[in-house]
């Protein structure tokens, strides 16, 4: 499952986004939304997941930085299946986090979709637009 692209839809008053068409197909069965770095929010497709969940758990409970991670990707997540318009409620504590109103973003990123605030949006992109084009692997 590939995803990509950026989309600027909007929350509705219920909290609810409209997923973007061209993935609501591969999405209809349902969703695990989970609190993301850099305070976005990440849509997984369950199989996808289930791969990121099983990974955290083989971390060493005697780790700290494990148990931290475990946590907070756990801890705000929740299951949900789009309706048959194709929104997805956002629970309050996730929208809390992630800063987010009325307008929001959407970006693919390969296995997954993350919804951001569109000014935290904008300034990470501002920030790591240089950095990714000095990328150079013969550095």
């Amino acid at each position: 499952m590939r995803f990509m692209g950026t989309f600027r839809p909007k929350l509705d008053e219920k909290g609810r986004l409209f997923l973007p068409a061209k993935f609501r197909d591969r999405l209809a069965e349902g969703v695990v939304v989970t609190q993301g770095q850099e305070k976005c929010l990440v849509v997984w497709p369950p199989e996808v997941f289930d791969i990121e969940a099983d990974k955290a758990a083989e971390r060493s409970m005697t780790d700290k930085a494990a148990r931290g991670y475990q946590r907070m990707f756990f801890s705000g997540g929740d299951e949900v299946v789009p309706d048959k318009q194709g929104r997805v409620s956002i629970p309050p504590a996730l929208r809390e986090y992630a800063r987010l109103e009325k307008d929001v973003v959407v970006i693919g990123v390969r296995n997954r979709l993350e919804i951001w605030n569109p000014t935290a949006w904008d300034e990470y992109q501002a920030a790591e637009i240089q950095r990714f084009a000095d990328l150079d692997e013969s550095d």
